[in-house]
C-alpha cells in the first residue's frame, strides 16, 4: 500500500474511534455526573519504513489513548433533598458489587430498608465503611460538608474522597469509576463542597458533540477522497507502464 493510502486508512480509522468516544459522550449528555471522555492523537511509523524509504511520508495518525475529562459540570437545581452535588474535586464513594465505587453522580434515594443508595441499589458510603441508615420519613439535611442530619439528629458524614491524578481511575458504564488496584488509593476530599437539592449535569453537551461530530465527518469524507486519489494514481501508474511495456 502505498504511503498516501497508508496515512489517509489510519486516519480513517482514527477518526471511527473519535467517533465511537463521541457517540458515548452524546448518548450520555444528560446523565448527571457523567466525565466525557477525549483523544489523545500520536503518529507510529511502519516497520517496512526500514528500507531507506523517506520516515515522514510514513507516519499515521493514531488514537494513542483515551483520557477522561474531570471538569466541573453545571449544578442544577432539582429540590430533591437525597439528590446531592459536588462542587470542587471529590467522589462520592459507594459500595459496589465488587468493592468500593466512586462517582460525581448524586442522584440518591432512600430504599425501603432506610439506606441512602445509588439509582443502582448501591449503598453510599459514609466515613469508617458505615452506611446510612434510618427509620424517618422526615428529610435529611446534608451539610456542605457532607455531614448528615435528621430529625435534629447526626446520622454520619458522607465518605468524599479525592484522588492525587483522577487519571488512572479506571471508568465504568453509569458513570462509576473504580482504582485499578491497591496502587492507587483515595484521600479526604478537602475541597470539595456537597450542594443538597442539586445535581451536576453532564460536561459534555448536546451542541459540542454535535459540532465534533460534523467537524470529524467531514475529515472522514477528505480522507475518503485522498485515497480515492491514491487509488487513481495507482490506477494511472499501472496503465503507463502498460503502454510502455507494450
Amino acid at each position: 500500500m502505498d504511503p498516501l493510502t497508508t496515512a489517509a486508512a489510519s486516519g480513517l480509522q482514527s477518526r471511527l474511534d473519535s467517533l465511537d468516544m463521541l457517540a458515548n459522550n452524546l448518548a450520555n449528555s444528560s446523565t448527571s455526573g457523567f466525565k466525557a471522555d477525549r483523544e489523545f492523537y500520536s503518529t507510529y511509523f511502519s516497520p517496512d519504513l526500514d528500507s531507506g524509504v523517506d520516515p515522514t511520508v510514513g507516519a499515521s495518525p493514531v488514537v494513542e489513548k483515551n483520557w477522561t475529562d474531570f471538569s466541573q459540570g453545571t449544578l442544577l437545581p432539582t429540590g430533591n433533598s437525597t439528590d446531592l452535588a459536588l462542587s470542587g474535586p471529590g467522589f462520592f464513594a459507594v459500595n459496589g458489587p465488587n468493592g468500593t465505587l466512586y462517582t460525581r453522580n448524586g442522584g440518591f434515594r432512600i430504599s425501603p430498608k432506610g439506606v441512602l443508595v445509588t439509582a443502582e441499589g448501591y449503598p453510599v458510603r459514609l466515613v469508617d465503611n458505615q452506611t446510612l441508615q434510618t427509620q424517618s420519613a422526615n428529610p435529611i439535611e446534608v451539610a456542605p460538608d457532607g455531614g448528615l442530619v435528621q430529625d435534629g439528629l447526626p446520622l454520619g458524614q458522607l465518605e468524599l474522597a479525592n484522588f492525587d491524578d483522577p487519571s488512572q481511575l479506571t471508568k465504568l458504564p453509569d458513570g462509576f469509576f473504580q482504582t485499578p488496584g491497591p496502587q492507587v488509593t483515595a484521600t479526604p476530599a478537602t475541597s470539595v463542597q456537597v450542594a443538597q437539592g442539586k445535581l451536576e449535569s453532564s460536561n459534555t453537551g448536546p451542541a459540542e458533540a454535535s459540532a465534533r461530530m460534523i467537524s470529524l465527518l467531514r475529515h472522514f469524507e477528505m480522507l475518503q477522497h485522498a485515497i480515492k486519489i491514491g487509488a487513481d494514481m495507482n490506477r494511472q501508474a499501472v496503465e503507463e507502464v502498460a503502454k510502455v511495456v507494450s
